[in-house]
């Protein structure tokens, strides 16, 4: 035969921006080859009929952390059955490149692996662990060999991680503690142009205020990527520069001066040639509307003509809503009150206790609770103007249940909760629920504030209390407007990461169906937002792409029901025995017919088929030398 397989009567999407068409696509040896209105059906070992469907190429996710996820579930089930074929990995300064680096630390006690995820990416340490255990290389070059050896159901395609650079040339207690010697920067500036000539797609580092260490004696230090200072910076970008690759940051929103001149190291005009970057950015923040603005202005800036800059921002697809078990939430990491319950370890529920039953401590966090909420201020007015700095949400308004072992508070606010107490304490008869009495009685009738109630409802149900708020992209209108910027992309889904606190496995199906409810020309040209662009930003071959010769990594939607779908209501908890803990997923059930990787269907629309996460579909992704 001719060709290994053909699916018929799709209305098929090359990725470009081109119009879709009905027609057929014909496979052979896991690519394209051929595409026309009616291929001869004779010349083709199996045939697929997709009428009805749309098919497209598989989609790129910019921002994961499946490297993590790939070791214990190399079929990656949760971002292949929402059509999504190529993943980058390795962000955020923090990655697998250098995997024996907890067998041969210089610091015999630590763990540079799970420190470094644990806390950044609130992942339990037991599954760290069991990743972290499958690690046996030692450079990133075997690295690329060892994804091309597991048997993926989707393509990796990893950055050099700054933090982990940092940890194997200085050890990882040196690299939170003081500044690399000139010969050490030399070294690491060499293990990146090798990384580079061996395909790697840049360099990623992070800045956000939030990311610590999960070790002893370092739980007050961050990561070591955000020990560098300028100087660091520029050495490694340049080598970046040079192979026209990219650097994937996070800004330091805590040092505003530092970010705007790391975001100038993308000029061509000052630098010489340009430098692509990408920055991780919640821009339409909840709590400070100022960040548009001036996030969209230093985007035009930089990419003017002035400048010659190549910078794009990552914008997420959706309401950016992160769960949190008690006190347990990444954003919380930004409060040093909260930070305190955060670096306990996880099962350390007495030591949580001792904290959140301490008078002085109590006292402080009514304090940070109710800093400008009232009065002729500072504080206040910059509350009123949505310009505070907070990350964490201080509104009980805000915060909803989403969990809870009292049946009625599920789907509830926290203030809705508050009034109830309230209620309790001027009639106990009022509550007919025993588990919510027994939370109020376990409170008493001394609660002075909201702020003390929330503590309050952390020391009695310490995690089993699960809530949720919405930090950023709370406006539909902004985020369509942000995800059709043509200096920005779609991204920032952190696939992979956060198991119990984010759920954007979909994030490319819900900037898919901004697009279309649009009109199918604004889908069209979302689709290329999530395919040849990154693919062509990223210097990937062969894939985001229908045409002759590509990779057959492809996609079967079914328009309609693309249309009625509700990703806000597809998160799920769910139980992953690989992990052996819970997980926040997202299910698109209906929308996906089908993907394609490498040719072979892995995904049918109701259940993975008999090659998933069993044979090599994809592999490692290299940039184009």
């Amino acid at each position: 035969m001719q060709w290994d397989l053909i699916i018929r009567n799709a209305k098929v999407f090359d990725g470009h921006g081109s119009p879709g068409r009905v027609g057929d696509v014909a496979i052979k040896a896991g690519k394209i080859a051929a595409l026309g209105g009616r291929l001869p059906t004779a010349e083709s070992a199996a045939i697929h009929d997709a009428e009805g469907q749309w098919l497209t190429p598989g989609l790129l996710d910019i921002h994961t952390h499946e490297d993590l996820e790939a070791e214990l579930d190399p079929g990656l089930p949760e971002v292949v059955r929402h059509g999504t074929t190529s993943v980058v990995v390795g962000n955020c300064s923090i990655g697998l490149a250098f995997g024996n680096q907890r067998q041969s630390s210089m610091d015999a006690a630590q763990d540079p692996i799970v420190d470094c995820f644990a806390r950044v990416e609130n992942m339990p340490k037991t599954v760290l662990s069991k990743a972290a255990d499958k690690a046996t290389w030692s450079t990133p070059a075997d690295y690329l060999k060892h994804i091309d050896d597991l048997p993926l159901s989707a393509n990796m395609a990893p950055f050099l991680p700054h933090s982990m650079l940092r940890i194997e040339v200085m050890g990882l207690q040196d690299s939170v503690s003081r500044q690399p010697t000139t010969a050490e920067l030399d070294r690491m500036a060499g293990i990146l142009d090798e990384a580079m000539q061996e395909g790697y797609l840049g360099l990623s580092t992070d800045g956000l205020p939030l990311h610590f260490l999960a070790n002893e004696p370092n739980l007050s230090k961050r990561i070591p990527t955000q020990y560098a200072e300028f100087g660091e910076y520029k050495k490694l970008t340049d080598v970046v520069r040079k192979y026209d690759r990219v650097w994937q940051m996070t800004p330091a929103t805590d040092d505003g001066a530092l970010t705007a001149r790391l975001f100038m190291l993308s000029s061509g005009r000052l630098y010489d040639k340009p430098l692509k970057v990408t920055a991780l950015a919640a821009i339409d923040s909840v709590n400070n509307r100022s960040n548009l603005s001036r996030g969209l202005l230093f985007t035009n800036l930089l990419n003017s003509r002035a400048l010659q800059g190549k910078f794009r921002l990552q914008c997420l697809s959706a309401p950016f809503r992160v769960y949190s078990e008690g006190a347990v939430s990444p954003l919380a990491e930004a409060d040093p009150l909260m930070r305190r319950l955060i670096e306990t370890e996880l099962e350390d529920v007495e030591r949580r206790q001792e904290i959140l039953c301490d008078p002085e401590f109590i006292e402080a966090f009514r304090a940070m609770w109710s800093r400008g909420k009232s009065g002729f201020n500072m504080g206040h007015l910059r509350r009123k103007l949505r310009l505070e700095k907070e990350f964490l949400t201080r509104d009980l308004n805000d915060m909803q249940i989403y969990r809870s072992s009292v049946d009625v508070w599920p789907g509830q606010t926290m203030a809705w909760i508050y009034h109830r107490y309230q209620a309790w304490c001027l009639n106990s008869e009022f509550i007919d629920d025993a588990r919510e009495a027994e939370a109020f009685n376990a409170l008493g009738k001394d609660i002075r504030d909201d702020g003390e109630f929330f503590l309050g409802l952390l020391r009695h149900f310490d995690t089993d209390l699960h809530w949720c708020y919405v930090a950023a992209n709370q406006d539909p209108d902004v985020i369509k407007r942000l995800l059709l910027h043509p200096k920005l992309l779609p991204g920032f889904n952190d696939s992979g990461a956060h198991v119990t606190n984010m759920a954007f496995f979909d994030g490319n199906l819900r900037a898919l169906k901004i697009g279309l409810k649009e009109s199918e020309a604004c889908f069209t040209h979302m689709l290329s937002r999530l395919t040849s662009e990154p693919a062509e930003f990223f210097g990937l071959s062969n894939v985001g792409s229908l045409r002759v010769g590509s990779r057959a990594d492809m996609l079967l939607l079914n328009p309609e029901q693309l249309v009625s779908y509700d990703g806000e209501a597809s998160v799920q908890y769910q139980y992953r025995d690989v992990f052996d803990c819970h997980q926040l997923v997202n299910r698109s059930d209906g929308v996906v017919g089908g993907v394609f990787v490498g040719g072979q269907q892995v995904w049918d629309g109701t259940d993975f088929c008999c090659d998933h996460g069993k044979r090599a579909l994809g592999g490692a992704l290299r940039a184009r030398a």
